[in-house]
């Protein structure tokens, strides 16, 4: 039984390499995003709209937050979300957590290709919502994004393939006995 969260910027391959991880180790993956996504929807906002309303409206994050963490303590799950690790840390919850990020500019290029649109107007959307979610962060949690030390792992993706990043990721989970 392992559990595994991956946090990171958007565009960074999150959902790639969770998706590898899920094929390789037969773990379960839930994307935390697609819960966000959900609720942004049901109340008719773009995602950058939703995201400003979280951010005067702490209820959107504490659900999603009790949701998270009731699957980290059940465990044996890959948990992808910008604060999957910071939940089993602040909670105590055993999991091998990974951080992945890359240059802001590899990131929209990534993001243009699966969803379409504007290079300049995707990376500002992307920016605003990195600043959005550093100020949730900051003023719900009291977490800086820029603290990176509570991670066993972090891999700059830009130069990497996914399957040389879960490769990575497992010699990693092995040489710390995860796995």
């Amino acid at each position: 039984m392992v559990t595994i969260t991956i946090s990171g910027t958007p565009g960074s391959g999150k959902s790639t390499v969770a998706k590898l991880l899920e094929k390789k180790l037969g773990t379960k993956y839930i994307y935390s995003g697609k819960l966000f996504r959900e609720m942004a929807k049901k109340h008719n906002m773009s995602l950058e709209e939703f995201g400003k309303y979280c951010e005067k409206n702490k209820e959107v994050d504490a659900e999603l937050d009790k949701k998270q963490i009731n699957i980290l303590r059940k465990g044996d799950v890959i948990l992808e979300g910008r604060l999957a690790g910071w939940h089993a840390y602040k909670n105590k919850i055993p999991a091998f957590k990974v951080l992945l990020d890359t240059d802001p500019d590899i990131r929209v290029k990534r993001i243009v290709n699966r969803e379409g649109g504007d290079v300049e107007k995707r990376k500002k959307e992307i920016l605003d919502r990195e600043r959005s979610e550093k100020t949730r962060y900051k003023k719900y949690y009291d977490i800086d994004l820029k603290d990176t030390s509570i991670y066993d792992i972090i891999i700059d993706t830009g130069d990497k393939t996914p399957d040389e990043i879960v490769d990575i990721i497992i010699s990693k989970m092995k040489e710390k006995h995860f796995l």
